[in-house]
């Protein structure tokens, strides 16, 4: 299994091209504007499934950060935009740099997770 810490930037530039391509980051509000406009994306959850159960986004794919080295490849299409989403950010960060490392361009992580946009874009999701 890949390190999730050495995937951030590698001696090649492909994190660099990829990086001037599309910022490694998203807003939730930027997410909320992309669902309100019907915008085709794939909202990548990679907690555990006590937390997928406990809240999630409307239509998230659940795919653990554990099980995304061996689903990405027959799961996710690499031309998609990717929105992976945690709980605080800071998972669904390391998950999108290693994505990017595998050729997922167009891989963000949403900045401040699903507790983010509880508290910025819809308290109707609890915090946990």
């Amino acid at each position: 299994m890949p390190s999730w810490r050495s995937a951030s930037r590698d001696g090649r530039g492909s994190s660099r091209r990829a990086n001037r391509l599309m910022d490694y980051e998203i807003t939730p509000e930027e997410v909320k504007t992309k669902l309100d406009q019907d915008d085709k994306f794939t909202l990548l959850d990679v907690r555990e499934l006590w937390e997928f159960e406990t809240t999630h986004l409307a239509g998230a794919k659940l795919m653990p950060m554990g099980d995304v080295p061996s689903r990405a490849h027959q799961e996710l299409d690499p031309e998609d935009h990717i929105v992976v989403v945690c709980h605080h950010g800071v998972r669904s960060l390391n998950v999108t740099a290693w994505l990017r490392q595998q050729g997922f361009e167009k891989a963000q992580s949403m900045r401040g997770g699903i507790d983010a946009w509880s508290r910025q874009v819809d308290a109707n999701i609890p915090t946990y």
